[in-house]
């Protein structure tokens, strides 16, 4: 099995201890800082918004990507855990309706060390796997933070209801504080990339790899087209509750139900990214998110129930598929501004997403705005089949067009073919990227 084969890694096995605590803490706190928001204000548009906050941070992604590319991505990962413990502190202050602006805060901090967190843990990954191993790593890592959240909400709302708030950002410190000692114990040794431009052109050069790099340029935009509405979905669900006639911590228990297609999901992405490459996996994962959304209308439990398994089913499709498409198309001295270049092109929509559905949760039908996700999810499924046809993998699309493939090896095919040098850059990114190397040692 995937997970066996990678576990004899020491390395990974570290890596896998540490994302799953840190990705417990996840699940439970970013679920219980919404609903937080909810039971002070009773407001299903005021508890969505936390998520905007979560996620306005991947706007000055590609200066965190610049970082990353210029350290050690082990101690900056380690760095990145300490801080989201600390960052949970003052929540131990929320006493009522007056202080949600620190619920906000907390959430800002929190989305800003997501960001950077993603960045350096797929160059890291990058770093110490080969790409043949990519797939099945991200798979992994996809399944058991789904399989967290069939019990970390529960937990987490559970908690909040007996002991509030405070408990779950103690709770959360913790495993952030747990995951930097997992980190900290990996022995791979990396030399950051030395500085060689303008911080300008270093901070574009994540942009413009992108924007020549097709399929991923074409599987980001589509990823974008879908949270362009998928974020409308954080409001929502406190909306379903509502019909369901259920506190809001009830929330647990359908992001718990939604974990159960999300494992299931996670589990068929390595064997369909292995057989129909990433671009398809990413098509069969909206696909399948905009049926589960089309189901959810249908008012009637078993058909919400069974729309919200789906939906979880096509999400680590998506997420599997697009990561493994950022890491194989990406050489390692780029991979930090590349891949906080993509977030910021996803994160906007999905802002914007976030922020609408929390305005329009209060004056519009849910199931409308279902019908509306169900739509826009399908339209980005047909952007993706009419741009990338032929195309099942990143790798098939040849090296990028024009100047960037002067140097004349991108190393773009998937294994079994070898992985690509660290050092096989384009040419004209060399002189934003430097001669440096990170490797393992």
């Amino acid at each position: 099995m995937a997970l066996a084969r990678l576990l004899h890694r020491r390395d990974f096995r570290l890596l896998f201890a540490g994302q799953a605590l840190s990705m417990f803490g996840d699940s439970a706190m970013l679920l219980v800082l919404a609903i937080w928001v909810k039971s002070l204000t009773g407001s299903s548009g005021k508890a969505g918004l936390t998520l905007v906050f979560v996620a306005a941070p991947s706007l000055i992604g590609p200066l965190g990507g610049w970082l990353v590319d210029r350290v050690r991505r082990r101690s900056f990962l380690v760095v990145t855990n300490l801080c989201s413990a600390a960052s949970v502190v003052p929540l131990l202050f929320v006493r009522s309706s007056a202080h949600i602006w620190i619920i906000y805060g907390v959430a800002t901090v929190y989305g800003t060390l997501l960001v950077l967190h993603m960045a350096a843990l797929n160059a890291l990954l990058k770093t110490m796997l080969p790409d043949s191993s990519l797939g099945e790593a991200n798979a992994v890592l996809q399944t058991v933070k789904e399989a967290l959240r069939l019990i970390a909400p529960l937990t987490g709302a559970a908690l909040y209801a007996v002991i509030g708030g405070s408990g779950v950002a103690l709770l959360d410190a913790l495993t952030f504080v747990g995951a930097a000692v997992a980190l900290g114990a990996l022995r791979v040794r990396e030399e950051p990339v030395p500085t060689r431009d303008s911080i300008r052109a270093e901070l574009a050069a994540g942009l413009r790899f992108l924007w020549r790099a097709r399929p991923l340029l074409h599987v980001t935009v589509a990823l974008a087209l879908a949270l362009l509405v998928i974020g409308i979905a954080e409001s929502v669900v406190f909306a379903i509750v509502d019909w369901l006639g259920r506190p809001p911590e009830f929330v647990g228990v359908v992001v718990a139900v939604q974990g159960i297609g999300a494992v299931l999901g996670g589990f068929a992405a390595t064997w369909l990214i292995r057989v129909a490459g990433e671009v398809r996996t990413v098509i069969v994962g909206l696909g399948t998110f905009s049926a589960g959304t089309l189901t959810m209308i249908v008012s009637w439990l078993p058909a919400v129930v069974g729309g919200v398994v789906l939906a979880g089913f096509g999400l680590p499709l998506v997420l599997v598929g697009f990561v493994t498409s950022l890491q194989r198309s990406t050489s390692g001295a780029l991979i930090g501004r590349v891949t906080t270049a993509a977030y910021l092109v996803i994160g906007v929509p999905q802002t914007v997403s976030v922020a609408l559905g929390a305005l329009l949760v209060a004056v519009i039908d849910y199931r409308i705005l279902l019908a509306v996700m169900a739509a826009g999810t399908l339209l980005a499924v047909l952007y993706l089949v009419v741009t990338t046809r032929g195309v099942r993998s990143a790798g098939e699309s040849g090296p990028v067009p024009g100047p960037m493939s002067a140097s004349g090896a991108m190393g773009w095919a998937l294994p079994p073919a070898p992985a690509p040098a660290e050092d096989a850059l384009p040419a004209e990114l060399g002189a934003d990227v430097g001669d440096g190397r990170v490797r393992q040692r």
